[in-house]
């Protein structure tokens, strides 16, 4: 059955299927075809790994400087099995928290499952754990006042997961933001996880990068700090479109070593490392934008801007992947995946890891109030509304609200039991 032909036996299911209340209310509707969900789901995973595991030999090496050409690494097969990697198993811990409780668990569930895990973590990750295992619930655990790295970059590294399990659906983006992002980020280091959450939504559906991050500008406030980076990065390129390099001139004097834009930085020292989320956020963008469809040279560019140069090719690439499908991801990405090892600190193979996203996406369709249907054939089609998304309130670690004085009951402290496994 032809894929336009699927479409329209949908289209007049979905006409029969949807009461006469909400079709007087004009609910529109996206349709995507569960098998090209999964194709779609399966290449962002993969575009994380051949991301992450192609620039980590250049991970904080270069800051400040673009990672020379004959330091780039070269790409072998075997380098897609990045099962050890923390990029990756982190934002798994949070999938296996949707997994037990469901789409709609609450941020004080997903702050003890984060709080019992046990790998090694750094920055708002170490942080918001510990402020998490000492009784500091969330959203404070996160907050300025209890975590000094909130504007790091450890949600956006994260986020994926929100937007690969929320095709067509923002609202799931910022709503996971709020229970798993406020674990340890707030003010621009949730924007990241948020920016890159909705962008992943989106490429389900859509090709253009240039649209692929507008989308994504819609789930952060304007007035942001990181909002004005991005968008910095967009005019920079439309002024540079064949020099990347011009751009990363830019986006380093003004985001690097300008302390305006360094206002809650964990590094004071300019000159070294940076791990706030708005500068790496603006090296995903980078690699999409000069990358201009090509796997390769999107995380290569992603790579070269240097400072977190295996995260920023992970999310670029698994964006870019996404909008691909995984017939269309050149095999030297897949001939030599091991499906059967699991990821560190996981229960998931990468099979597994599908198999539970392909369940959170029904739960996610179902509650944002669309449908799942099946032609005659057995067919599955998504049926999701379309949704218009506000942003959340503007807030800045520099000059944060107020704390929600939230703890842990004893109830909850009891759940926390965790044992150290690096």
């Amino acid at each position: 059955m032809s894929k336009f032909f699927t479409f329209a036996v949908a289209l007049l299911m979905l006409s029969q299927a949807v009461p006469a209340a909400d079709n007087a209310q004009n609910v529109s509707y996206r349709l995507l075809d569960a098998k090209e969900y999964k194709s779609r789901m399966a290449a962002a995973w993969i575009g994380q790994m051949a991301g992450v595991g192609w620039g980590v030999p250049t991970e904080f090496k270069f800051n400040g400087v673009i990672v020379p050409e004959e330091d780039y690494p070269k790409w072998t097969p075997e380098t897609i099995n990045q099962f050890e990697e923390d990029d990756l198993y982190v934002e798994m811990t949070f999938l296996h928290t949707l997994e037990k409780y469901g789409i709609d668990t609450t941020a004080r569930q997903a702050g003890i499952e984060f709080a019992n895990s046990g790998y090694k973590l750094w920055h708002a990750n170490k942080f918001g754990r510990e402020n998490l295992r000492k009784g500091i619930a969330p959203p404070d655990s996160g907050h300025p006042q209890f975590n000094s790295h909130a504007d790091d970059i450890d949600y956006q590294i994260e986020a994926d997961y929100s937007g690969i399990i929320a095709p067509g659906m923002p609202s799931i983006v910022l709503q996971l933001g709020e229970t798993f992002g406020r674990l340890m980020n707030y003010g621009d280091g949730l924007y990241g996880g948020l920016f890159v959450g909705a962008m992943y939504s989106e490429a389900f559906f859509e090709s253009s990068v240039e649209k692929i991050i507008q989308a994504g500008l819609k789930a952060i406030p304007e007035g942001s700090q990181y909002y004005e980076c991005i968008t910095d990065v967009i005019r920079w390129h439309s002024e540079f479109p064949d020099d990347w390099i011009a751009s990363w001139e830019k986006i380093n004097e003004k985001y690097h070593l300008n302390p305006d834009y360094r206002k809650f930085s964990c590094n004071d020292d300019l000159l070294k490392f940076n791990i706030d989320a708005k500068i790496n956020g603006s090296f995903i963008v980078m690699g999409l934008l000069y990358g201009e469809g090509d796997p390769d040279k999107t995380i290569e560019v992603a790579t070269r801007c240097g400072h977190d140069s295996d995260c920023n090719p992970s999310s670029a690439a698994g964006i870019l992947f996404t909008t691909l499908g995984i017939e269309n991801v050149p095999e030297k990405f897949t001939s030599a995946l091991k499906r059967d090892v699991k990821f560190s600190h996981t229960p998931y193979t990468f099979d597994g890891l599908l198999d539970v996203c392909d369940q959170l996406v029904r739960q996610a369709v179902v509650y944002k109030g669309g449908k799942i249907l099946s032609d005659e054939e057995g067919n599955e089609i998504f049926c999701i509304p379309v949704e218009d998304i506000a942003p959340p309130p503007l807030e800045q670690c520099w000059a944060p609200g107020p704390i929600a004085n939230s703890r842990f009951t004893e109830e909850e402290m009891a759940q926390i039991s965790y044992v150290e496994n690096d």
